[in-house]
Order: structure tokens, then sequence, then C-alpha cells
């Protein structure tokens, strides 16, 4: 799941980034307005926070461009403007939510998990193969009835995967998704996580396909429904 952080205060930027990735957020950082709106147009972006006071295009401006494209990306602002009026333009011009500076760092983390939670609800269905059901909206996997724990990364690799229907993604691809564009990651990380997912899971659920990548291999898992829990 990514979020876009659209914030001019860069010491506040990276301790929002550094919040963010510790609960494994893939999280891209942009310091403007119209950088914002090329991040958004790209795709690809699950949630953005949004500060109003910032330069070349205005917090408000981007969120009207952003509507008026149709786009449902949920919006959370973060901005010290806290009159009623500031926050009632906020929402009544499309952002989801309001949340005035300093704030809580546990509450920040709240309010992102209910609108990604809502907005995979209103978007995604929950996917199912055999054995395997993954709520995209409560954010839980059940592998033959039983409640899976994953990390959100390991969450996230296994939808991205599921949506694919046994599309091979590369590495480079599932990283993209995973991590945000600064982020310092690992040559083997996505190894790692399909390891873990195997292990926790099924060995068949992720196929390696080679020379590319991975693939999610819905008639092995299907197959391996079959074997009682």
């Amino acid at each position: 799941m990514r979020i876009l952080l659209v914030e001019d205060d860069v010491s506040l930027g990276q301790g929002i980034c550094i919040a963010l990735r510790r609960e494994a957020f893939a999280v891209d950082w942009v310091r403007d307005g119209a950088s914002a709106l090329a991040a958004i147009n790209d795709g690809g972006v699950d949630l953005v926070l949004l500060d109003l006071g910032l330069p070349r295009v205005d917090g408000i401006e981007v969120i009207r461009q952003v509507r008026a494209q149709d786009s449902d990306v949920p919006i959370l602002v973060l901005s010290a403007r806290e009159r009623a009026a500031d926050r009632t333009l906020g929402l009544d011009v499309g952002a989801d939510d309001y949340l005035g500076k300093p704030f809580d760092t546990a509450e920040l983390h709240a309010r992102i998990r209910a609108l990604l939670r809502r907005s995979a609800g209103r978007a995604k269905p929950a996917l199912d193969s055999g054995p395997l059901h993954l709520d995209p909206a409560r954010l839980t996997v059940t592998w033959q009835g039983r409640g899976v724990d994953l990390t959100r990364r390991e969450f996230a690799l296994l939808r991205l995967l599921m949506e694919q229907r046994g599309r091979p993604l590369g590495r480079e691809t599932i990283q993209q998704h995973l991590y945000g564009w600064n982020e310092d990651v690992a040559s083997n990380a996505v190894d790692v996580h399909v390891h873990q997912l195997r292990r926790k899971l099924h060995p068949s659920v992720v196929r390696t396909v080679h020379g590319i990548g991975y693939a999610f291999d819905q008639d092995a898992v299907a197959r391996a429904g079959e074997t009682p829990a």
C-alpha cells in the first residue's frame, strides 16, 4: 500500500516518513503541489497525506484538481489551519479526513488505517482462490478457514499477486509496490517476503518464474486446498 506524503516542511516530512516506514508502509514524499498532482496522475497511490500551505500549487487546489479528474484516492489533510472554516473547506472540496498539526503519531496511524479499510471495501472485493481468502477491507487472510497473521508488506505482496491471477511479476515491479522511492531496500527483500508467504500459507501459493520473478499459482493453491488443514 503506497502512501504519498505532500509536505514542504523538511523536518516534519522526515519524521512522518520514518514513522510510517516503521509500520511497513511504502511512502513517497514530495514537497509541492505540482509534484503531488504528477505523482497522483501517474497512478499507484493508495492514499495521500496532504499539507495545505504548499509551494507552486496550494493543497486546496490539489484536492480540487484530483477530484475533477474523478479520482477517488483517499486524501487526509494534515494542516496547521485548524479553524472550522478551513476544515469545512478542505472537506467540502473533496478531502476524506482532516487532522490538525501538531498531531499524535498513533492517531495518524489510526486514521490512515481507517481510510485504507474504507477505500479497500469500496473499491476491491474480497479475493478468493480455493482455500485462500483475502479481504482487502478488513486486511485479513485465511487459509482453509484459519486466520493467518501477515505483516503489512506480506499482505500487500499476496494481494498484488492474487489480483494479477497468475501473471508473472518481476522483482523490480513488486519492489515498487512494496517500498517508497527513496527507501533503502535489500537486494533479497522480495525473496524474503515470498519465503514468508510460503511458510505461513503453503509452499504452492507463490510460483517462481525463472528469469522473470513470481506469480500466484491458482491451480496449485486449489490442489493444496484438498489436503486437510
